[in-house]
Order: C-alpha cells, then sequence, then structure tokens
C-alpha cells in the first residue's frame, strides 16, 4: 500500500497500476483525492499521503511520503481511530495560521504490512503478542486456539488484515530466525510457478542467433567473485597494448522484459538478499545463477562498457557501450587473486598465464585510479562481519572482513564502468549521495573531541575528514571512526536527477554493473540501450515513473539492509544464550543516549546493552560479563566489569 501511495503522489501512469491496486485507485478518484489527466493518475493538490507519527496529547504529525515537504500537523479532534503507523490519505487545511495541517480524510492501512508475533504465557495465561514489543497485536487468537500450540510459537501477521497468515516455527529454534526476518516484509525464497515457467522457457545461448552482437569471444575475460558466489554479475578484460579496460556485465535486460510476471516479481524484490548460510535471489536461479550468471567456458549475453584510457591524465578518453556474447576463460575467487599477487599461485595454462599478465598491469591502473580518486573522496573503512554458522544455523565464529588488493581492483574497474553508464543520460536513475549537514558534523566534531581528538576545522570537510581519519589510525580507531563519520552522513540513494555522490567524490554516479541482484541497475540497461538505439518510445516508457520507481528502489534497498543486520543480531543472541555469567572483551561504541559496546573476543560485533552504571568513555576497551538475553527481541544485557588498559 505504502508504494501505491508513493507512486500516487508522483503520477501513476494507468499502464502501471496492477489488477490489485485498480479498485484502491478507482475508490479515490471517486472521493477527489486524486486527479486523472492524460491515463496518469496523481493526488489531488488539497490531499496528501503519508504516515502517522507518535500521538502526543490526542495531536500527532502526518509524515508525508513521496515528497520532501513539511510534515502536517493533525489537531486533536481530527484523529478520529488513527494509529501511530497508519498509512493515511489526509486534506490539508488550506488558510489556517500556523504550522502547515490537515485532517485526516481515510485511513488505508499499516505502514508496515507484516508484523512478527509470538506466544507467551504468564500467570498460566497465555496471549498472542508482538514480538519486538510483547505489547498485545491487532490479530487475536481464542483460548481454544492458543491451547493448541506451543509457548514460544511464532506467527506472520497481517497488519492489514489484523490476521494471523502462517506459522513460522518456534522462538527456540535457531531455523525461525531466517523466517523472522524475511516475513516482516514479506520477502520470499520461492518463486510463482508463472514466473518460474517464464525463467525455464529460455534457450542456452547460441551465438548462430545474436548475429547483431559484438563478439568478444577470443578476449580474456574473467570473473573475480567471493568463494561462495554463484550469480557471477561482471567480468573483466585488460588489453594493455591499447590501454583498453572491457568491464562485461550480464545481460539480464535481454531475458527480463518490461511488464509481465517475471518483471513485476523483480520489482517487488528490487534486491538480491544475502544471509551468511545462502541468498535469497531477485531473479529465479535459473537466470541469477545459471542463463545470466558469466560463468567460465561457456558462450554468455553481456552488456560491455568498452573505455580508452588516458594514461596520464587517467580518464577515460573515448567510451561505448554495446551488446555482445563473450566466453569468460577463468572463473577466479578473490583469494586466488590474492594469492597469485603474493607470489603463492602459478598459472596452470596458457589461458591462466596471459589472463595473470594483465592483471598485474591492470593492478597498477586500478591502483593510480583508486589513489586520483581518495584525493577527493573518502576511504571509509568500517566493519564487515561474516559469520560461520553450524548446520543447526547457530552461530559457530565471526571474522572481520578486509578489503585486499583483489577487492580493490575489482571495485575501481566497476567504478569506472559506472561513472561512464551515469554520462549517457540527464534523467534516469543516479546514484546519489549528498554531502552531511552542518548540524550532524557538529555532532560527529564533539563526539571525536570527546575521545581526545583535536578537531581542526580546515576549508573544505575533505581535509577536515581528511585529518580526523589520520588521527584515527594513530590511535588504532581507523573503524570505529570511520563508522561514526558514515553514521553522519546523508545515507547514498537512488534518484531521477543527479545530485553528485559525496562519499565517492563523483560528479555523477549510477548503478550499471549488477542487474542480476539490483533493480536499478536493469533499468539503466534497458534506458542504455533505448537511447543508443534512438528509440524515444522506448526511453519514454523506461522513465515515465522513475520518480516512484526511484523511491521504492531506495526503500526496499534498506528493507534488504535491514534485514541482514537483523539475522546476524539474532545469531549473536543464541549464542550470547549460551555464554550467560561468562566475560568477554568489548570496545565502548556508544554512550548517549545508552552504553553500549560491541564484543572483541572470539566472537566479534555483537551489540551489548550495557546495563551497569559504570561510567566509561566512547571507544574504552572494557571487560564485560553477559547477564541476560531476550531471544525475542534480539538484545543481549551485559554488566561492564572493568577497564582494560591497552
Amino acid at each position: 500500500m505504502k508504494n501505491l501511495l508513493i507512486r500516487l503522489t508522483l503520477g501513476l501512469s494507468e499502464l502501471d497500476i496492477s489488477d490489485d491496486e485498480m479498485p484502491y485507485v478507482q475508490n479515490w478518484l471517486a472521493k477527489k483525492y486524486l486527479t486523472k489527466k492524460d491515463d496518469t493518475y496523481k493526488f489531488n493538490s488539497k490531499y496528501r499521503a503519508g504516515t502517522l507519527g507518535v500521538i502526543q496529547k490526542g495531536t500527532a504529525y502526518l509524515h508525508v511520503i513521496g515528497e520532501n515537504i513539511r510534515d502536517l500537523f493533525i489537531g486533536e479532534s481530527e484523529l478520529g481511530a488513527a494509529r501511530q503507523g497508519d498509512l493515511i490519505i489526509a486534506q490539508r487545511l488550506l488558510g489556517k495560521p500556523g504550522t502547515p495541517s490537515a485532517k485526516i480524510a481515510e485511513i488505508v492501512g499499516r505502514e508496515e504490512s507484516y508484523g512478527i508475533a509470538y506466544i507467551i504465557e504468564k500467570d498460566s495465561h497465555r496471549s498472542l503478542v508482538d514480538l519486538k514489543t510483547e505489547y498485545p497485536i491487532g490479530a487475536e487468537m481464542s483460548t481454544e486456539e492458543l491451547a493448541q500450540h506451543e509457548v514460544g510459537d511464532v506467527f506472520k501477521i497481517s497488519n492489514q488484515e489484523n490476521a494471523v497468515m502462517e506459522k513460522l516455527g518456534n522462538i527456540e529454534d535457531p531455523a525461525v530466525d531466517e523466517k523472522i526476518v524475511l516475513a516482516q516484509f514479506n520477502k520470499h525464497d520461492d518463486f510463482e510457478e508463472d514466473v518460474l515457467a517464464i525463467a525455464k522457457s529460455f534457450e542456452p545461448v547460441n551465438a548462430a542467433k545474436y548475429p547483431k552482437r559484438k563478439d568478444l569471444r577470443e578476449l580474456d575475460f574473467c570473473t573475480i567473485d567471493p568463494v561462495t558466489a554463484k550469480d557471477f554479475d561482471d567480468a573483466i578484460c585488460w588489453d594493455d597494448t591499447n590501454k583498453k579496460l572491457y568491464v562485461a556485465i550480464a545481460d539480464v535486460s535481454e531475458y527480463v522484459k518490461p511488464f509481465g510476471a517475471l518483471d513485476d516479481e523483480a520489482i517487488y524484490r528490487s534486491f538480491s538478499i544475502y544471509l551468511p548460510h545462502r541468498s535469497i535471489p531477485m531473479l529465479p536461479r535459473q537466470l541469477s545463477e545459471t542463463l545470466c550468471s558469466l560463468q567460465p567456458h561457456i558462450d554468455r549475453l553481456a552488456y560491455v562498457f568498452e573505455m580508452n584510457l588516458n594514461m596520464d591524465t587517467l580518464e577515460v578518453e573515448s567510451s561505448s557501450v554495446y551488446e555482445a556474447i563473450i566466453h569468460s576463460k577463468r572463473r577466479f575467487n578473490y583469494e586466488e587473486i590474492d594469492a597469485y599477487f603474493e607470489g603463492e599461485l602459478q598459472a596452470k595454462n596458457e589461458d591462466e598465464t596471459r589472463i595473470f599478465a594483465s592483471l598485474t598491469k591492470l593492478r597498477v591502473v586500478t591502483d593510480a585510479l583508486r589513489a586520483k580518486r581518495l584525493k577527493i573522496g573518502y576511504d571509509f573503512r568500517s566493519t564487515e562481519i561474516e559469520m560461520e554458522l553450524d548446520e543447526d544455523l547457530n552461530l559457530l565464529a565471526t571474522e572481520e572482513a578486509e578489503e585486499t588488493p583483489s577487492h580493490a581492483l575489482i571495485e575501481d574497474c566497476m567504478l569506472l564502468a559506472n561513472k561512464e553508464a551515469a554520462k549517457q543520460f540527464e534523467r534516469g536513475i543516479f546514484r546519489i549521495h549528498e554531502p552531511p549537514s552542518q548540524s550532524k558534523l557538529q555532532i560527529l566534531y564533539q563526539e571525536l573531541a570527546g575521545i581526545g581528538m583535536n578537531i581542526d576545522i580546515k576549508t573544505t570537510i575533505k581535509e577536515t575528514i581528511t585529518n580526523i581519519q589520520k588521527q584515527a589510525k594513530e590511535m588504532g580507531l581507523e573503524s570505529e571512526v570511520d563508522t561514526l563519520i558514515i553514521r553522519s552522513q546523508m545515507q547514498a540513494r537512488y534518484a531521477p536527477l543527479n545530485s553528485g555522490h559525496f562519499g565517492l567524490g563523483f560528479e555523477r554516479y549510477t548503478h550499471f554493473t549488477s542487474p542480476i541482484r539490483r533493480y536499478s541497475d536493469l533499468i539503466v540497461h534497458r534506458l542504455l540501450k533505448a537511447i543508443a538505439a534512438e528509440d524515444t518510445k522506448e526511453g519514454s516508457y523506461v522513465l515515465r515513473n522513475i520518480e516512484a520507481l526511484s523511491m521504492t528502489i531506495s526503500e526496499k534497498e534498506r528493507e534488504a539492509t535491514k534485514i541482514e543486520l537483523e539475522f546476524q543480531q539474532r545469531k549473536y543472541a543464541r549464542w550470547a544464550k549460551l555464554h550467560i555469567g561468562e566475560e568477554f572483551n568489548a570496545r565502548i561504541s556508544a554512550t548517549d543516549p545508552e552504553l553500549k559496546a560491541d564484543l572483541h573476543d572470539e566472537i566479534v560485533g555483537a551489540r551489548l546493552n550495557i546495563i551497569s552504571t559504570t561510567p566509561a568513555v566512547l571507544f574504552e576497551d572494557v571487560r564485560v560479563k553477559i547477564e541476560r538475553v531476550d531471544i525475542a527481541r534480539a538484545l543481549i544485557f551485559a554488566t561492564l566489569v572493568e577497564r582494560v588498559d591497552v
């Protein structure tokens, strides 16, 4: 429902309204909430859609969605039966002095369409409560129904219907963690039969059927990915003689066409989700892990950026993007390429000999590109945790992921292609990242001054941040300080118009290189193909709802991130429950408004809520004792035992 409201705020073409959505649109049109012009529906200027915020003393603010405007005040007499988190269509009260205000015209749903509830028992009485708050949930179970289930049984709830949808498992079972994090956003691994039928209908690649595609099968393309990867989005080839870089990307747009069940499902998912033990793909595995994936030793359709570099300026002198056929000579993992760079891996055949030689020369180029980029952009070292789970999905071990030379090489190749793609259009899907506000920077500077840093405000933000990072390195707090810096910034997002990428230091940037796992990249491919074919009709089609699509994809990205992070938190909590009463090393990660610490021991990264009153300083190393764990809310509570002298 929220997605529909966003699209109607920005203007929704009749072509893009599903059968399920049309009754709502027709109803709201009849009530004059909407206007219709040239087959496009949009909210009447008198009405706004939004989410109701916290209700205090019978009043609240409506957080308007789809528009960057001020919240609307809802007065005491205008709330009716609305609750916090309701999706509202409100009528603006024009001409009223003071704060912009409105009255509720209609409650149309809940911001969170799905909830998670579980059964608890207190004083011999069972009840169904919200998993994270233990407050009563809208859906109810009779005494008889509750008796048929076990205490701790977990259920997916429809907040729109206030109804129990399905049982997910029991809170004591580690396997239920995955079901919980996916169900709250209605994510799932399985695809409907009509979607699978389309994915299975494609034939293997036959080069003879694509005479118009550029044949690059003789070039020494290779892929470099994590050892566990199954979906290979990108392949690279460096022609050192001509200083030419080829970045070949899986040509998903050849298979996933606009309209239809397959595209609808891809839009709905928008991103692949990666958990420690498996992925939940955006596309059926017949495409994501097979036909689209740039597997080695087999012909594959690709969309290729061919870029000629000026080695004096390290700029792309000229580039072209085109449909091609490639034949990857080798699938490498990052560890193999790093081993080669360190002299610990030798070529086994002629293909590898040529590829290793070209990668050696390419590394010189990408290192130079990186050095140039970091003179303007930033190099943030926030810690990424990799988890190892056992067969019962319990946490075995954690490891802090490190960026190695092989990661850096691939990253700068992809950045180059993404930059070139962004040059091709003025309106489309850009990846933007606005500079941080002065107020957030001041808060950051105050926090860092509190740990003994000398904050010297330079002429530019870049100079100031670079000086802070230099001090952080000297203090052994690179990752921690970079995490604070990242938190002070605006969140990167997708937008139809360019406004630059602050973090990377790029004037124009988009996402072109991962269409198997990001819908944004698929849209960019469709747009570039329309531009290349001078197909204004197709180009107009791609762009017709681009504002709403950009906003929706940004929301889907945040959902995917929340799922991945919450899954980790649930695994940490189960591990901690097995270690109640034990002491571990930790580092203070927050002091305001509450004291928190992150484990820095045999397990790293688990967030602890410190419940003792002993004061502590940000980033101080401490010894903590795990006191209790709330599995339902994935919270770990610990006391501070002592400070650790480093």
